[in-house]
């Protein structure tokens, strides 16, 4: 379980298939100063299990479910990932409770200033819609985030400086896919 808020972005150093199984490698200098092999790190949202850490470089492998149902098929060499480590019983809770299981893929159908704030615009599919919640929980590529509004499939946040610069957020435009995940209480309360 993890909170949605990213302590580290990672950079991926290289990308190798082995059969049916990813394994990309990933500089997390900071993650993997007190990770051990079989830890648990979401990765732009994703839950994946560190199969090796080796001097600030780990080691995580994918299987096509999870090409399937994230955007972690489309990393390339070179590009960068939110990392965080998972929650510590009694440590704080900053975010909201982020489990790490994809819900859907979305896309960002605009980045703009809204309001005098950066505003994403990310259309999801319909079914889903449920969820979210005004002024509810969203992790987009695992970040904790708040609903500003949703209309049609498309719901609203709104990103502060230090997301966008702390982030992959920074990154991201218009046709981007970014993995959501809503809020395990707005999933139970909307079944």
């Amino acid at each position: 379980m993890f909170t949605g808020i990213v302590e580290e972005l990672g950079e991926v150093k290289n990308i190798l298939k082995r059969g049916n199984i990813t394994l990309f490698e990933i500089r997390a200098p900071k993650i993997a100063q007190d990770t051990n092999i079989g830890n648990s790190i979401c990765v732009n949202g994703a839950c994946l299990t560190v199969v090796k850490n080796n001097s600030g470089i780990l080691t995580f492998e994918a299987i096509p479910e999870t090409f399937r149902v994230t955007n972690l098929s489309s990393l390339k060499l070179l590009d960068k990932v939110n990392l965080e480590r998972s929650l510590k019983v009694g440590e704080r809770l900053s975010g909201h409770f982020v489990m790490g299981h994809i819900d859907c893929l979305g896309t960002i159908r605009d980045k703009k200033y809204a309001r005098g704030n950066l505003c994403f615009e990310i259309s999801i599919p319909v079914k889903f819609l449920r969820y979210c919640l005004p002024k509810g929980s969203i992790a987009v590529d695992g970040i904790s985030l708040t609903i500003a509004e949703k209309r049609s499939n498309i719901l609203s946040v709104y990103i502060i400086p230090h997301t966008l610069k702390n982030t992959t957020l920074g990154f991201k435009g218009p046709s981007d896919k970014v993995n959501i995940e809503f809020d395990i209480l707005a999933k139970k309360l909307q079944p």
